[in-house]
């Protein structure tokens, strides 16, 4: 199980990272698409990379779930701190270097979602590994 959940990880970090990429450019795509402007990006701002990380996360965690997600203790409870973690530390990587460096390039806004959305699949599986329970909780 431990050597396929680490593939499901770098499963989940592709699949995130391509989908992140494309739900950047689809509202432009889109002509404007109110419908698009839920789910991608309508400009540049910290609030729209954080709703490009999660949409991805939430639906390959819906996948994972019936694929795999029964086999682990806590399953919703690790994805849940790993999409927040994830979520976080997209505006505090990008505030933290830009309060340091001011102003970023586009480049390292990129990196920032990258980065962001491997430190949180590293946390899962680490998470996951465990044998002990990150919920008190034991319906989940």
């Amino acid at each position: 199980m431990k050597k396929n959940l680490f593939l499901w990880q770098v499963t989940g970090f592709i699949f995130v990272c391509c989908l992140g990429t494309l739900l950047h450019f689809l509202y432009e795509w889109s002509n404007g698409s109110v419908i698009a402007s839920v789910f991608s990006t309508v400009n540049e701002s910290t609030w729209e990379h954080m709703k490009i990380l999660f949409v991805p996360m939430f639906v390959f965690a819906l996948i994972e779930k019936h694929l795999i997600g029964v086999e682990l203790k806590n399953y919703w409870c690790v994805k849940l701190c790993g999409i927040v973690l994830g979520v976080v530390l997209i505006p505090v990587i990008f505030y933290s270097y830009n309060g340091i460096f001011g102003p970023s390039k586009a480049w390292i806004n990129i990196a920032i979602f990258y980065v962001s959305a491997a430190i949180t699949f590293i946390y899962e599986y680490k998470r996951f590994k465990r044998e002990k329970t990150c919920c008190t909780s034991q319906n989940m």
